[in-house]
């Protein structure tokens, strides 16, 4: 009896209407040396054009779910499947990864891990090539995938020499240019600036409307991914998954939504913004609502900021980490690591991705580093951890500790323990296991750090750093992959090592967490520092903000133009977070 090889359905490569696009019946997955099943007994069905969105709180299951549609479950990933996976009618127990890649599509959380060849243009002639598509048509359909994620001027760029962002758009292309049957994105706008959001956006309405792909969507910046539209930019259907792997709840978005907002919350899950307010203060509308907006002008008068907006305890010491002309470029492959250097190689200085910074971080301070894709914001960070030579400049200072965009660079031992503990003295025990709680850690301490989930490894990937006590930290996008109770958590982590006198510098496209809880925000555009300063002011100038390709979330907005001071702003973002338990696994100032 022959099987069907999915993506050889007639009709244009179209799986027929009659067969459900993706069928999960009664699925269960278990991982070695995990407590428990990841996934518990689950029943999907997704039919041909129709669009999910999957939530829920870091480790619940989401991208476990999308390797059962890839097949990677249970073809590459050792695990124990039990119930049925079916796409396009086809049991994927009974096919290999490579012939599900024919109608499946795949953004993964970490776009580099499925880079295979040294060109942006050779990654994307790669799935058509595979699908003998003629030579003379790839070409045309590159340059189409690129513009629909604006990314049209990476074609030439070499794939390693490509920031997160500039990654992403082009991973997204690559997922898009076969045009397969279903469409799988895990956080495909993690590591984007505010356009390259609405163009992966558009990218997707796109393909929906031209090829009607299922598509599967899991994603932390709904507000973001949205846009204007709100709660109506979303799929159309949602379903949550709760910390046991099951399916909490499964129908309209809207609906969910608005009907479980503040079981949500509790469980830790980023909202839109309009079911987080509902969530918080029982009454729809967003900040439309004047009940809501009432309820935060409250929070205003009355909440605990919980850190100093306007200054930090040693805001006058002298700088722990200090940089001076310094200019910046890209890793190249056999160049000396150094931290400082004389005058610049010849040539080198045009290349440089930011040139002339001057740049200090005292004790107690946190620092949020902002900028769109590619200014070189991992690059200044690296070369600020003495990991990437200078172009030309200095910086002075201990070593300061990293946390990588990628987790999994940063990790060297056999278990989520002995991650913590490597490098730490003797009788360092108690240390290790105030980490564990602190980073809802504690049930994973004994599982392999790349077993992890990828928000748990986004967790143990600070929490190693944060138990060296280095007078420096740098971390370049900390809260990626994090549902919002970790996040918070994290950023509480960040401050409560700011207090104890520890410089925290981080990168991120979340503006509201940078509002949230750094002392001052770094802007970097065209090659240089655009502005420096108290980070409400600098979130203020809008001419900043739009050279830097940055826009302001609708609450920030809101924020921005209603109060007059720092710490009623501040107070405002801290009360908000507040609503969201930690279920004692973690503690504000």
């Amino acid at each position: 009896m022959s099987t069907t090889v999915p993506g050889t359905s007639a009709a244009a490569g179209q799986v027929p209407s009659t067969v459900p696009a993706v069928e999960l019946d009664n699925v269960s997955v278990e991982f070695p040396r995990r407590t428990g099943p990841v996934l518990r007994k689950l029943d999907l069905r997704l039919e041909a054009g129709e669009q999910l969105i999957v939530f829920g709180p870091s480790g619940a299951g989401k991208s476990t779910l999308l390797q059962l549609v890839t097949g990677t479950i249970p073809h590459s990933v050792v695990a124990q499947l039990s119930g049925s996976v079916r796409v396009g009618g086809t049991d994927t127990a009974d096919t290999g990864v490579a012939a599900l890649s024919r109608c499946v599509g795949v953004l993964a959380q970490d776009p580099s891990s499925a880079v295979c060849l040294p060109d942006v243009e050779q990654e994307l002639a790669l799935p058509l090539e595979n699908r003998a598509v003629d030579p003379e048509a790839i070409s045309g359909r590159i340059d189409a995938a690129l513009r629909a994620v604006n990314a049209g001027g990476l074609r030439l760029r070499k794939t390693s020499a490509l920031s997160g962002g500039e990654g992403q758009r082009v991973a997204l292309a690559a997922s898009l240019i076969a045009e397969p049957e279903v469409l799988l994105l895990d956080e495909p706008t993690s590591m984007l600036d505010g356009e390259g959001i609405a163009s992966v956006r558009e990218a997707i309405e796109r393909a929906v409307d031209q090829y009607r792909p299922a598509v599967v969507l899991v994603e932390h910046r709904m507000d973001e991914y949205a846009g204007r539209r709100g709660l109506a930019g979303l799929p159309g259907r949602a379903v949550v998954l709760n910390g046991e792997g099951e399916i909490l709840l499964d129908g309209p978005t809207p609906q969910v939504l608005t009907e479980a907002a503040a079981e949500l919350q509790a469980r830790g899950c980023w909202l839109p913004l309009e079911t987080e307010l509902q969530a918080v203060f029982g009454c729809p509308g967003g900040l439309e609502a004047e009940t809501v907006r009432n309820g935060l002008k409250e929070l205003a008068a009355a909440h605990p900021t919980g850190a100093s907006v306007e200054g930090h305890p040693h805001s006058t010491d002298a700088p722990v980490l200090q940089a001076a002309g310094l200019s910046v470029g890209r890793p190249q492959a056999g160049r000396r690591r150094r931290r400082s250097s004389g005058p610049a190689k010849a040539g080198f200085q045009e290349g440089a991705l930011l040139a002339n910074v001057d740049l200090a971080l005292r004790p107690g301070e946190i620092v949020a580093l902002l900028g769109a894709n590619g200014t070189g914001k991992t690059s200044l960070l690296l070369t600020l951890a003495g990991l990437l030579e200078p172009a030309a400049g200095q910086v002075a200072g201990p070593r300061p500790a990293m946390v990588f965009q990628n987790p999994e660079h940063q990790f060297v031992a056999g278990t989520v323990r002995g991650e913590l503990a490597y490098g730490l003295a003797a009788g360092s025990e108690p240390v290790v296991d105030r980490l564990l709680r602190q980073h809802r850690l504690e049930h994973l301490a004994d599982q392999n750090p790349f077993r992890l989930s990828g928000g748990e490894k986004r967790r143990l990937s600070v929490a190693a750093m944060l138990a060296h006590h280095r007078p420096a930290l740098l971390a370049d996008e900390p809260c990626f992959g994090l549902d919002r109770r970790a996040a918070i958590a994290m950023m509480d982590a960040f401050r409560a090592a700011a207090a104890a006198g520890r410089a925290i510098m981080f990168s991120t496209h979340d503006l509201r967490t940078a509002a949230t809880v750094a002392h001052r925000a770094v802007v970097i555009a065209g090659g240089s520092v655009i502005a420096d300063g108290p980070v409400f002011e600098v979130l203020a100038q809008r001419e900043v903000l739009a050279r830097a390709g940055l826009a302001l979330p609708a609450l920030l907005e809101w924020v921005l133009e209603t109060f007059e001071t720092p710490h009623r702003m501040r107070a405002v973002l801290s009360g908000l977070d507040a609503f969201v338990p930690l279920d004692g696994e973690g503690s504000r100032p």
